[in-house]
């Protein structure tokens, strides 16, 4: 008979570590490690204890100072720690030099994200597009996994097979990377002639930070059954699907999330992906309006819209989640009953005394439409796909913008008068 341990796959148990430098608070990196821990779990690891430590820069060889090492060593010790995750990018040496020091499995965040994009990858194009990224990933640190070689002595006759092993492992590298473009490049071909048969129609995109929902509004808009889940990039390839808003036609595509720190490699990889975000005529940005960092979140999607070249579009901002929000009161008071949230406060200034009251829907969206988040972010709306509240003002809103668009390109189709 089995046991449950050998019938289950034991979750790997992580610790995680960041760095509070230049402008940064330590309430944000704390939110910053809180999103780590939600990767890992995404991932399907377990996270067992941060650590935070500041400093002006990261230190060369092991990103954090030796005495905040060496807590970390005998805690993963202790407790048979599996990974040792870094919330920044490591450089190879310093990847190197914590196996050494740690003696487990070292990860940075842009590794994290790409093994959950391998792991989510279901398409040809998301899975030719995540290889990519990994091998560009890979490229630069093939080194550290040569070190046993790198012993040999040198001079005439004493050559070893190191660095023919290593720049054998880069070539194969450097052609799979030239391959997968090339392969990317066709796909892409392929996916452009469908974007053009497509072209009659009013094209929407939803686009957004990962995990605010933008699959179930999807989902609602098109009355289809696409996968949402409360996981990060649950979504990674494109999904288009037709709405009708009274009597006009409409394409409404989804797409990858975005989050902060995104690895470039993967940004690049994704690019023509993303081609439905630059050729969409709208784009909503879909915001979790209950996340105390949504304004960070915003930023981060903004920066990514503009390295993809769609800064530009017509955006609409749909504040998502309000039913969340309608929870949390003492939340509702600290980030919107103000002309502006001071930067730095941290929700732990807040007061409690307002817990477990729910503010109404009606009540709460009064109050968000006469708030300084609506002024900010016009034209916006805000609304909650969970529940289905408030999505005729969205589809109202859509409409009035979607209708002068195709009236402006087909100026005699007299079936939308």
């Amino acid at each position: 008979m089995r046991t449950l341990h050998n019938t289950f796959k034991e979750k790997e148990k992580a610790v995680l570590v960041g760095l509070v430098t230049g402008g940064e608070t330590v309430e944000q990196e704390q939110e910053y490690l809180e999103e780590l821990a939600f990767l890992i779990d995404t991932a399907g690891g377990v996270t067992i204890k941060s650590f935070m430590q500041k400093s002006s820069h990261p230190d060369s060889k092991t990103y954090v100072g030796k005495g905040k090492i060496e807590e970390i060593r005998d805690f993963a010790k202790a407790e048979n720690i599996d990974m040792v995750v870094f919330d920044d990018e490591l450089s190879p040496s310093q990847i190197r030099n914590l196996e050494l020091y740690l003696e487990c499995k070292i990860l940075d965040r842009s590794n994290l994200i790409l093994d959950i994009f391998a792991d989510r990858a279901k398409t040809a194009q998301a899975k030719t597009q995540v290889e990519l990224a990994q091998f560009q990933y890979l490229l630069p640190r093939l080194t550290r996994m040569w070190t046993h070689l790198s012993k040999q002595k040198g001079g005439i006759g004493m050559k070893g097979p190191g660095e023919t092993e290593i720049e054998t492992d880069r070539r194969i590298v450097r052609d799979r990377i030239i391959l997968l473009k090339e392969k990317l490049i066709v796909i892409d071909k392929q996916n452009s002639v469908q974007r053009k048969n497509r072209g009659e129609f009013v094209r929407l995109a939803l686009v957004g930070y990962t995990n605010v929902g933008k699959s179930t509004l999807l989902n609602l808009l098109s009355k289809s059954e696409v996968l949402a889940e409360d996981k990060l990039f649950a979504t990674l390839d494109t999904t288009v699907r037709k709405i009708v808003i009274e009597n006009l036609p409409l394409l409404l595509s989804d797409t990858v999330g975005f989050i902060r720190k995104l690895p470039a490699n993967l940004i690049e990889s994704f690019k023509s992906t993303l081609a439905e975000v630059r050729e969409a005529d709208i784009l909503l940005h879909i915001v979790d309006i209950s996340h105390p960092g949504f304004e960070d979140q915003i930023k981060t999607v903004s920066q990514t819209l503009q390295e993809i070249g769609a800064h530009q579009k017509t955006i609409i901002t749909v504040f998502n989640k309000i039913d969340a929000l309608a929870h949390r009161p003492e939340e509702f008071d600290h980030n919107f009953n103000r002309e502006h949230p001071s930067k730095g406060e941290g929700m732990e200034a807040v007061s409690k005394n307002n817990q477990g009251i729910r503010i109404p829907e009606d009540e709460l969206l009064a109050r968000l439409k006469k708030s300084w988040v609506a002024k900010t972010y016009e034209p916006c709306v805000f609304i909650s796909a969970f529940e289905n509240y408030n999505t005729d003002e969205l589809r109202s809103l859509l409409y009035s913008i979607a209708i002068k668009i195709h009236l402006d390109r087909y100026p005699h189709n007299g079936l939308l008068y």
